[in-house]
């Protein structure tokens, strides 16, 4: 690598902040920006002076002191490095917390190189934290581990770093200890120094650094600095014979062990501070440059079409074919802003590049760097690093080249929905504006989708849960002024078979002019993989001709994409054709598609066919008082209760619950705990409905279509 290359990318950082709810991500981010000169003053996520924090630009996440949307911003942080003072460019994403917004997280692990993963002192590791640490051992990113609210009450950061090692099964060691704890904590001791620093002057912006550690505190930093070099030893090589040697490592070794460590992903550092007490941020800052990857650290691999998708590496050398990947769409007052992450080469002001996914030629007529909903010009952006341009219609996800490479880039997971509402606009005068916004929502957001019901030619939108369709829907209203009507939220069922069933079906019409005729025979049963269907044909002796057995297969695709119970997809069905007859002039592919769905149908009830629903995995947090009414508020729902934690002031509760039950689920919970507790869900796996409730969902659909034909 040139050596100026090597030099600019060295210090350029894009790292993501992710945790679970309410562990202070966007006030770690405000707090960031601040120190970094970003921003001049600090203000709270929950703004008291009705200005809110920077990153939460939306009103809504103002209002209701969320995070919605995942917002981007760049600063510069000065570090002294070798005596020198360098400075690094931090490209970084801060993320939403729950579980509805969760494709927010996936994009912007999907582009970033490192993340800062939260953790509430208190808390320690909590059920987002899982789905966040899934998400980022899904993309490979390194991370490198924050342990926030060291002021609050019950505050234990050994509790987290125990749980990262248990829970998260990953290997953590503390590089910090705290000074005081609670509302005495002062700041932290350096375990790779051997120096305490202090937070002092105005919002904890002077650092006062001591080299005696508290004399109350000199032995706990003596074990835990060996706890540090154990851990390392384990993950290390070159550690781990310094060790089995006995030497004691230098501070340039811990510190090149850990970045080693950490960029591998077979460990993080944790840190300890408190965003909100402006406490421990900045050693956080210095971390960051320190051990987590620069862009030409990471393994980052386009398919290359022409070789059938084969993996190539991409290097982030600025002179070469420009790649980059557009991972999020927002509409502003400009038009369409994508943000694109470039992988190799450069991007510059009225350039052409090529979608790889629609083939068609673009022109860039102008770049910004983001900072949250601000912007600022710039005339070309260098490789590693993330920018927006305007003026470019495409989706999320779409790979774009100079035109020289037949290259395109591995999209990012999209979860499946879970609920769905119906929707119509209370003024028939607002339907362009509707329109308009639902074909937005879906350019942003991959996992918010929109279709026509056929049958009840009704607007169905569907999305990860309640929350997340509750904000489209204050949207709408908020930014397009569209009222509009919703109907009862529906749950995505499945249907499926029990047993197997022979059946052997005669399809004969007569109509005048050539007829129809087909028979097919075989059987169904329960497929191996419960997720998926399956069809077979064992047709021997031309019983039924080649030409036809394509049809019999779309037959059974059209038969179980509509179920014969309650019109929702079959799942877990395998239907094995074996025998049949034809006709020399009325079988057709017509004939033979139409035989084979009602011999499914026929079959269906024979083989028991029942209604799924779909199961979510339930974690709920509240004060230990309440664990009396919170059982009493799942045991009225069915849960399946798995696991209890009891910690010293709340305790969180794990169980299956059935969706249908968890509708309006949030207020019970606020009245059973004065609104204390919190709950989040996320889709878990389909199990068998109960079969009162089987009785009566095929009761409303039967009652629907009875409706629908007396019109």
């Amino acid at each position: 690598m040139a050596p100026e290359e090597k030099k600019r990318l060295s210090t350029v950082r894009n790292i993501g902040i992710a945790a679970h709810i309410d562990s202070g991500k966007t006030t770690v981010t405000e707090r960031v920006l601040f120190y970094t000169g970003r921003i001049k003053a600090i203000h709270e996520v929950r703004g008291k002076d009705s200005v809110g924090a920077k990153m939460d630009s939306m009103d809504l996440e103002r209002e209701k002191g969320i995070t919605i949307q995942s917002a981007a911003t760049f600063c510069d942080w000065q570090k002294t490095v070798d005596d020198k003072d360098e400075t690094y460019h931090i490209n970084l994403i801060d993320t939403p917390g729950h579980i509805d917004f969760t494709i927010e997280v996936e994009r912007a692990l999907r582009v970033l190189d490192g993340a800062c993963m939260i953790l509430c002192a208190v808390s320690g590791v909590q059920s987002q934290t899982i789905t966040v640490d899934r998400q980022m051992k899904r993309y490979n990113v390194p991370r490198i581990s924050f342990v926030n609210k060291m002021d609050r009450m019950g505050a234990n950061p050994w509790k987290a770093v125990e749980q990262i090692n248990t829970k998260l099964k990953i290997p953590a060691a503390a590089i910090q200890i705290p000074i005081g704890a609670e509302d005495e904590f002062q700041g932290v001791v350096d375990l790779i120094e051997m120096r305490a620093l202090y937070f002092e002057g105005p919002r904890g912006t002077k650092i006062r650094v001591s080299d005696q550690i508290p004399t109350n505190l000199k032995s706990m930093a003596d074990e835990k600095r060996q706890l540090l070099i154990e851990k390392l030893a384990d993950v290390d090589d070159e550690m781990a014979e310094l060790f089995l040697d006995e030497q004691d490592p230098s501070k340039d070794q811990i510190k090149a062990a850990i970045r080693r460590a950490t960029i591998d992903r077979k460990f993080t550092p944790v840190l300890m501070g408190s965003a909100l007490a402006d406490k421990g941020v900045q050693p956080m800052l210095d971390a960051v440059c320190d051990y987590l990857p620069y862009p030409s650290q990471t393994e980052n691999m386009a398919l290359d079409k022409s070789k059938g998708e084969k993996a190539v590496k991409l290097v982030p050398y600025n002179s070469l074919p420009f790649v980059g990947l557009a991972f999020k769409l927002e509409e502003n007052n400009y038009g369409q802003l994508t943000y694109i992450r470039v992988y190799q080469g450069t991007l510059t002001k009225g350039s052409y590049l090529f979608n790889s996914r629609t083939d068609k030629k673009v022109r860039i007529p102008r770049i910004v760097r983001m900072h949250s909903n601000e912007m600022e010009d710039v005339s070309e952006v260098g490789a590693g690093e993330i920018c927006a341009v305007f003026g470019v219609e495409c989706a999320s996800g779409d790979t774009f080249t100079d035109g020289g490479l037949p290259y395109t880039m591995s999209s990012m997971f999209v979860p499946d929905a879970v609920m769905s509402l119906s929707i119509t606009p209370k003024r028939s005068g607002d339907a362009d504006n509707f329109s308009k916004a639902m074909n937005r929502f879906q350019r942003e957001d991959p996992t918010f989708r929109v279709h026509v019901d056929p049958e009840s030619e009704e607007t169905i939108i569907s999305g990860m849960g309640e929350l997340h369709l509750e904000v489209y829907i204050e949207r709408l209203r908020r930014e397009y002024k569209t009222e509009v009507v919703t109907g009862q939220p529906r749950v995505a069922y499945r249907e499926t078979i029990q047993r197997r069933a022979d059946f052997d079906y005669l399809l004969r019409r007569q109509t005048g002019g050539p007829g129809d005729f087909a028979r097919v025979a075989g059987w169904i049963e329960p497929n191996d993989q419960p997720d998926t269907n399956h069809y077979e044909s064992q047709v021997i002796g031309g019983a039924i001709p080649d030409k036809y057995l394509s049809a019999c297969a779309k037959g059974f695709d059209i038969a179980t994409d509509k179920g014969p119970l309650l019109g929702h997809r079959v799942i877990g069905s395998k239907m094995v054709i074996n025998d049949g007859a034809t006709h020399v002039t009325d079988s057709s592919d017509y004939a033979f598609n139409l035989a084979t769905q009602m011999a499914f149908r026929k079959a269906f009830t024979e083989a028991g066919g029942a209604v799924l629903e779909p199961l979510m995995k339930t974690v709920i947090t509240a004060p230990n008082e309440f664990q009396g009414n919170i059982l009493m508020l799942m045991n009225k729902r069915n849960a399946t209760i798995h696991d209890t934690e009891i910690g010293s002031e709340d305790f969180t509760l794990t169980c299956d619950c059935s969706l249908n039950a968890m509708f309006g689920f949030s207020s019970q919970l606020r009245a059973a705990t004065q609104g204390k507790g919190e709950f989040s869900m996320e889709f878990s796996h389909y199990a068998a409905a109960p079969p009162h409730l089987q009785k009566e969902l095929v009761a409303k659909h039967e009652a629907e279509l009875e409706a629908k034909r007396t019109k």
